[in-house]
């Protein structure tokens, strides 16, 4: 029992993961060190705007990963021994958390990709 539940699990998140990859836009591939940089000196519309898509595809990827730890919990909840007290923190309540978490980070970006944008527009201006 406990095998065919590690192997469920096992397989929905391999399943999950792979979904996701395939459907979502991908952010810029900047390290945290040239995204610091790109930060620290931009001044052009260009560059603001290279960062507000860096920000708006990462967004994308967390509320994909939330949709997911939703979906999952979900289906950890319609499940009689993964809801049950046992694993339930193991299972719903992980997932659960993950995808408020992701929640959270997405609003984050989104409001980091605004404020770039916003720059911008200020930039093109002068």
């Amino acid at each position: 029992m406990k095998n065919a539940l590690v192997l469920a699990f096992t397989l929905a998140v391999a399943t999950m993961a792979f979904g996701q990859t395939a459907n979502q836009p991908q952010a810029e591939k900047l390290s945290k060190q040239q995204l610091q940089s790109l930060i620290a000196t931009a001044k052009t519309p260009a560059q603001h705007e290279r960062i507000a898509q860096y920000y708006e595809a990462k967004a994308q990827s967390d509320l994909a990963q939330s949709k997911e730890h939703a979906q999952m919990a979900a289906e950890f909840k319609a499940n009689n021994v993964t809801s049950s007290a046992k694993f339930a923190n193991g299972t719903v309540n992980h997932c659960e958390y993950l995808a408020e978490s992701f929640k959270k980070d997405a609003a984050k970006m989104e409001a980091l990709a605004a404020q770039h944008e916003q720059m911008a527009e200020r930039a093109g201006q002068m």
